[in-house]
């Protein structure tokens, strides 16, 4: 793809989202549906080549993880619906009023909340992030710059031309949203470029696309590099053993590849002796192997030793590294110190510890007495969401609708001057 064309997409987005702009609540909703129905319309169409792209995939040698992000079934094409009606539902994020005051000159000044602008958005794999991206900026009234991965290359381009169809039957700007088509890095490159038109990126991917983005460009990424996801299991004398174990197990092997699943678990040493043999019956029915510090060693003979390594490692795979800790603060000093401020969580009866673990531990989401794979957009009430932030500007945690706003002030006056 040369220069000019990425440009042209990059230029025409820009128009675009002046237009979107000022599309009206009920307009951008609609589009959301016919979006939906759009994509109804070529759902044996994405099923069928995304087949042909996953039988390719294999023959290349890629991995069954990378498979598995890759494949749409009757499953995740109807869940990938089911976001684009749910963001739908949520409130109008744009122009609402966040503060406002009349001066004692008479003078009215309040604080709107409005689009960022264009959006470029560069994923790999997972062409449910196609829908998703689509649906929470057209919800915010952000033009989209789609770039998938070139192994879903033909299935990322049906899928968009569904909800572009149906964006624009429902009035929306032709180039809301737009799509790269040509595989390589050449396209991305140029795309880095265009800081005169694209106001944030948003990287979904490993840590090396994610770098390689936001070491390439002046335009501002919203990202997360690793989730090295910690759940502590405090000593408390109420505690139930088989919560603390229910949540463990769920929270690393519900889906180990995702990043916010379970890679440290830090249990207490009161209660240790009690929980690491529960633990580590669980995890053995769920083939998880767990490499432990020196106590774990001692109480779990046969375990992996765990090195220092692992404590900065996120595996995204059936290995789960424990450590054995002395008191809440030792386990909130780990987490700070190793953790990736992703998705952090404590398992406690006692609110009082609950409450320091929450003030204390530097993470953009904090689990009480729940999984560590409920942080994320669904379980948050954000309906689509199009990634998750680890950084503290412009935003922290699940990437939504009402994140991808900034404001602007408005003031009115009746000949107001300055003295």
């Amino acid at each position: 793809m040369s220069t000019n064309t990425v440009q042209t997409i990059a230029q025409q987005s820009r128009a675009a989202s002046r237009q979107l702009a000022s599309a009206s609540e009920s307009t951008r909703n609609l589009a959301l549906a016919k979006m939906a129905e759009a994509l109804e319309s070529v759902k044996q169409q994405v099923l069928d080549v995304n087949a042909q792209e996953i039988v390719k995939a294999r023959d290349e040698g890629q991995s069954d993880a990378m498979v598995k992000r890759l494949t749409i079934d009757d499953k995740t094409f109807n869940y990938m619906l089911s976001r684009l009606k749910k963001v739908a539902q949520l409130p109008d994020p744009l122009n609402r009023i966040l503060t406002g005051h009349t001066n004692p000159a008479g003078l009215r000044v309040y604080k709107k909340s409005v689009p960022l602008g264009v959006i470029g958005i560069i994923y790999e794999s997972r062409p449910n992030v196609t829908s998703d991206a689509a649906g929470v900026c057209i919800k915010s009234g952000n033009a989209v710059i789609l770039r998938g991965g070139s192994e879903a290359l033909q299935t990322n381009a049906i899928l968009t031309d569904a909800m572009i169809a149906g964006a624009v039957a429902a009035g929306l700007p032709e180039h809301a949203i737009q799509i790269i088509r040509t595989p390589g890095h050449e396209a991305v490159g140029e795309l880095l470029k265009m800081d005169e038109y694209i106001d944030v990126l948003i990287p979904r991917g490993g840590k090396g696309l994610i770098k390689r983005i936001a070491e390439g460009t002046r335009i501002p990424v919203i990202k997360h590099y690793d989730g090295i996801c910690h759940l502590y299991l405090a000593a408390d004398a109420d505690a139930d053993p088989e919560q603390a174990v229910a949540l463990a197990v769920n929270s690393k092997c519900q889906s180990v590849q995702v990043c916010n699943a379970l890679e440290t678990l830090l249990v207490d040493s009161a209660c240790a002796g009690q929980l690491l043999p529960l633990l580590q019956t669980a995890f053995a029915e769920n083939h998880i192997e767990l490499r432990g510090c020196e106590q774990t060693q001692k109480l779990l003979p046969g375990v992996t030793p765990a090195t220092e390594e692992d404590w900065h490692t996120e595996y995204l795979a059936p290995i789960l590294s424990v450590k054995i800790v002395d008191g809440i603060q030792q386990a909130i000093d780990h987490i700070n110190r190793y953790g990736s401020g992703h998705t952090d969580g404590i398992v406690t009866q006692s609110l009082s510890m609950a409450r320091q673990f929450e003030e204390q531990v530097d993470s953009a989401s904090v689990m009480i007495n729940a999984s560590t794979r409920l942080s994320g957009g669904g379980d948050y009430g954000l309906g689509s969401v199009v990634g998750i932030s680890t950084d503290k500007l412009h935003v922290r945690g699940p990437v939504g609708p009402d994140e991808l706003t900034t404001y602007k002030w408005v003031a009115y006056g009746d000949g107001h001057l300055r003295t």
